[in-house]
Order: structure tokens, then sequence, then C-alpha cells
């Protein structure tokens, strides 16, 4: 390439990163935090369940005082929490600790800084992107991957959440891009390079300890590397050579986490790892087909007028079969080519061998975890990698392969608009809508209680405060109140009593319902009673049906409470409103 194109091809490439981290720092504190964001939250900051205030009532106005930095927290006490309360690797909470660290105090935008590293690790990745693409197929190509990746509406959503996604997916990336050099030193060379295979075996160490979705990810690299092995039997040289480097590898991978085994056995076992439902007879397929779409299109369809919905689904129904068709065309010219028929072998094994594992959790462990379109995280490193190559080889004329990428970017960041404004991929369980219903009357003193049997419920009823808090205190859109970064916050009732004398009359309680919701009853009739002579009292109690829901509760062992049968919600979780009046204060 000429001085004045390579610098141009570099001008494309920092105007992909450019347009992939405003679109991924643009409005990070728009959406409420929700369950799992709160979990990220909770052991990122240094702390534990043990240092949250449960079984007790404390001030909603309070609740962002549980969310401050706790400073002198090692890795080491950030894993064991980990292994003990949650079902996740450690290494990015430690990871996160100490970039929250980096910001301390977090002030108001604690929010912004929670979420923005998995930001920057969504930016590295259009970077890895553009590395992979380049090297499996062309210049062109990798430019096209990065644009893709930085406005895929899917990369978005997943670069805004407070989450361990863009992290292993910056290291499949990477992954990939060694396994691609592994490749064609392999069948280009006729060598071995160990410090390939070593970085190679590092990166996959490592994400190992991000998220164990990653295991799925080495796995299929595995099989790749087999295959190719095969495929080529007649082509490559000191076949032996590549066999010893492949089992010393796997064997350094597989021994470095040998020291975390044992915790995954207890992850396995707990009750937070059964939520996902069986498989619905061949749902799984299309739920994967839409994944597909949604890395591509993403129009707003959830919690919309019956009109929209239909107009956008339509709309992504005919651009889908549009760009499936541009795809597949692209991949016959791809595979048939012999430059390129070697990565295109590569990516396409790598995806398949990823789908085959999730079909196998699905259909033989009964988890469908093809109804979470985050997860396909693990394989849209290759599916991106492969749409671009395509795109960029289906056309003879560079002209109309320019005007079909610019269809797929300008759609792309279209649909990545509507994400960041929080009108698609909205979060699970929807805080903003919970508190909004539960704020039917702002003149009237709340009360939120929510039972618990496991930490999940508890990372969701804080989840439902904070979006509550927010929006009975605070009127601007996506802003905070300032927590108070000295407040110290321990296992002690002693600690928790300026909470019971707080001013504002909002209040907040998480109380435990293990063995049975008898025990959530009982806890509930002992708690203080209110300050006011009327309250509304909404009660979040997973797993309860309408019908279970009591017609009158005893707030505090003597105030009366009365259902409201016209204000029960049920939005993943059921949740209740009751209206209690304290005659002694009237």
């Amino acid at each position: 390439m000429t001085n004045k194109r390579l610098t141009l091809h570099y001008l494309g490439l920092a105007g992909a990163m450019a347009l992939g981290a405003v679109l991924r720092f643009w409005h990070l504190d728009l959406k409420p935090l929700w369950m799992d964001e709160v979990i990220t939250a909770i052991f990122s900051l240094g702390k534990s369940y043990h240092d949250l205030p449960l079984n007790l009532v404390f001030s909603l106005d309070r609740i962002q005082e549980i969310f401050t930095f706790k400073s002198g927290v090692s890795c080491n006490q950030i894993a064991e929490n980990i292994a003990t309360q949650s079902t996740h690797p450690p290494l990015f909470f430690c990871g996160m600790y100490s970039w929250l660290g980096l910001m301390f105090p977090l002030g108001p935008e604690w929010v912004t800084k929670l979420r923005s590293l998995p930001a920057l690790f969504g930016v590295g990745a259009i970077a890895a992107i553009y590395s992979l693409n380049r090297l499996a197929f062309s210049r062109v190509s990798g430019i096209i991957a990065a644009f893709f990746m930085a406005v895929s509406p899917f990369a978005v959503y997943l670069s805004q959440e407070a989450r361990h996604y863009t992290m292993p997916m910056l290291l499949i990336t990477l992954a990939l891009l060694g396994l691609m050099q592994i490749q064609r030193d392999i069948f280009e060379r006729s060598r071995l390079r160990v410090g390939v295979w070593v970085l190679w075996a590092i990166i996959n160490s490592i994400g190992l300890y991000v998220h164990y979705f990653f295991a799925l990810a080495f796995i299929a690299e595995i099989a790749t590397l087999l295959v190719l092995i095969y495929w080529g039997k007649t082509k490559i040289l000191n076949k032996g050579q590549i066999w010893l480097a492949l089992i010393i590898s796997v064997s350094g991978v597989v021994i470095s986490f040998i020291p975390w085994l044992l915790v995954i056995f207890s992850h396995f076992q707990r009750s937070e790892t059964n939520w996902l439902p069986p498989p619905n007879h061949i749902a799984p397929f299309y739920q994967t087909l839409l994944s597909w779409v949604l890395m591509v299109i993403a129009l707003p369809v959830e919690n919309q007028p019956w009109t929209i919905a239909i107009i956008c689904g339509f709309l992504m129904l005919i651009f889908a079969v549009w760009a499936g068709y541009q795809i597949f065309k692209g991949l016959k010219i791809l595979w048939s080519q012999y430059t390129t028929s070697l990565a295109t072998l590569t990516l396409l094994s790598f995806t398949i061998f990823v789908l085959l594992q999730f079909f196998a959790i699905v259909y033989f462990l009964g988890k469908d975890i093809t109804v979470v379109p985050r997860y396909s995280f693990v394989y849209y490193p290759s599916f991106c990698a492969l749409l671009a190559a395509s795109i960029t080889k289906n056309y003879q004329s560079s002209v109309i392969s320019q005007q079909s990428s610019i269809k797929f970017i300008l759609i792309g960041f279209i649909s990545s608009i509507f994400v960041v404004s929080n009108l698609v991929f909205q979060k699970p369980f929807q805080p903003e809508q919970v508190a909004q219903n539960m704020n039917l009357e702002p003149s009237v003193p709340l009360m939120l209680v929510v039972s618990y049997s496991s930490y999940q419920d508890v990372a969701l009823g804080l989840s439902f405060a904070l979006a509550l808090e927010q929006l009975r205190n605070q009127p601007t859109v996506g802003k905070f109140p300032i927590p108070n970064e000295n407040l110290k916050i321990n296992n002690t009732t002693d600690k928790y009593t300026s909470f019971n004398s707080a001013i504002n009359l909002d209040n907040f309680a998480v109380l435990q319902r293990y063995p049975d919701l008898s025990t959530f009853w009982k806890k509930f009739s002992e708690l203080s009673p209110p300050t006011t002579s009327q309250l509304n009292l909404w009660i979040v109690a997973p797993g309860l049906r309408k019908r279970d829901y009591p017609p009158q509760v005893a707030l505090a062992g003597q105030i009366a409470c009365t259902i409201n049968p016209k204000q029960y919600y049920r939005i993943g979780v059921p949740y209740q409103l009751y209206r209690c009046t304290n005659v002694g204060l009237q």
C-alpha cells in the first residue's frame, strides 16, 4: 500500500474505534442497574452480602451508601467472596475493584464508572477484530469488521453492561487471532513458533478465570485445531511437533485452572444456576437465529405499541433475510478461493463447535441458554469476522461491496442509537418500570419489602430500591445522589440505627424466607412500626403466586395492611401493593 492509502487505512480504523467508543460511553448511566449489575457492584466495590443490612429496615434515601468503595481489599478476599456467595470466576471482579480504586472517590457518577471498564473492553474488542480479519483475510476486511463491531447493537449492548461479557469477548477474539496465526504458521510456513503457542495458552488461561463460558470457546478452539490437522493431513509437515505443542499448551491451560476446580463443582450445585428453563421443542433453534439477527439489527419491539412492534419486527425480518442471502453468497466465495478457504474453515469450525456445545447444554442438561441472547458473546467474534469477510468478498465490484457494507453499518448505527436510548435490549426485570408502578402516589410514604431465599433475590431487591429511590428523590433522569464515601457498613444492627431513625419516610427491607415463607412473614411482623399514619406497602416475593398473597398482613405486629387487588404486577417476579393505616398516628 502507498503511504497515502496506508494513512487512509489507519484513519478508517481510528474512525471505527472512535465511533465504537462514542456509542459505548454514551448514556452509560441512563439505564438503571439490574440484578446482575448490582451483583457486580457489590463484589467490585470490595464488599460481600455480609456487608449488607439484611433483615432490617432502613431509609430508602440512604441506599446509595451501600454502594461505596471499601478500600484495602485484596484479590484473594474478593475471590473468597465470589467462591462462597456467587457463581463466577474471580478475575473480572478483581479487575473491576482495581479500576474503581483508581477512580476513588466515586462520587455521583458511580454508575458510569462501574460500567466504564466493560465499555473500554468493548472498544478494545474492535481493535482485536480488526487484527483478526486483517490476518485471516485482508486489510479491507479488517476495517469492515472493525466498523461492524463498532456499530453492532449486540456489541454495544454488552459493552454498556456492568458485567463480564466484553472482557471474555475481547479475550476470545485474541485467542482466535492466536489460533489463526498458528494455522498460518502450520500450513503456509510449515513451522511452529513457541511464542505464539505460549501466548495462545496464556490468553485461554486468563479467559477461564473471567467467565465459565470461556471453556466453551477453549474446547471449540481445540476441536478446530483437530479439524485443521485432519483436513490438512497430507499438506503439513512435522505433525508430531504439532501434536506435542497442542498437548503441552492444552495441559498448561488445564493445570493453571486446577486451583479453581473445586469451586466450580460447588458453583454448579448452587440454586442460582437453576434459573434457566428447560428447552421447548425446537425453540432453541429459532432463538439462536434471533440472536444472530440482533447482532446486526435491533429495532424497538420491547414494550412498544403493537403497531410499532409489528412494523419494526417486519423491517427486522426483511433485513435479516436480505443480510442472510448476502452472507451466504459471500461465504461460498470465501470457501471456494484458495487464499481464504482455510481461514473460513477455521472460523466456521469454531462457530459450529460452540453452537454444538450450546445445544448439548440445552438438550442434554435441560438448560436453555439460547433464551438469553447475551450468552452468544462466546461465538460473536467469529460471527462478526465471517460477516465482514463475506460482505467484502460478495461482490466483484468494490463500489457495490462498499455500498453493501455501508448499509450494514448504517443499520447497525441506527440500532445502536436505540440501544443507548433504552429502547432496545431493555434491562431484565425492568427496574425503572417497577419503580414507576410503585410510585403511583408520590405524596404517600412508601415501604418496599423484598423476601429472599438466595443472594440473587437480595440483588434484585436492591435494583428495585435503587430505581425507586432515584424516582422518589431525584427528578433528573440518569443521575444519582452523592453517596457518602466514608460510611462504613458492617453486618451489625447497631450500625444501622441511623437508618431506622431517618427523617425520610420511605423505607426498604430485605427479609429472609428460608426455610419457607412462614419465616418471611414472621420477620415481617417484627419490623419496627412506621412513623406515618398512611403507608403504601409493596411486597416483592419471588416464587409467590397472586393467590398466595394474604388479604391482610400485620406490619410491626400491630398495624393492619389491606391488599389492593388492582395493584398486583408480575414482571419476572410478583409484587403486590398493601395499604396500611396507623390509627394511633391519625
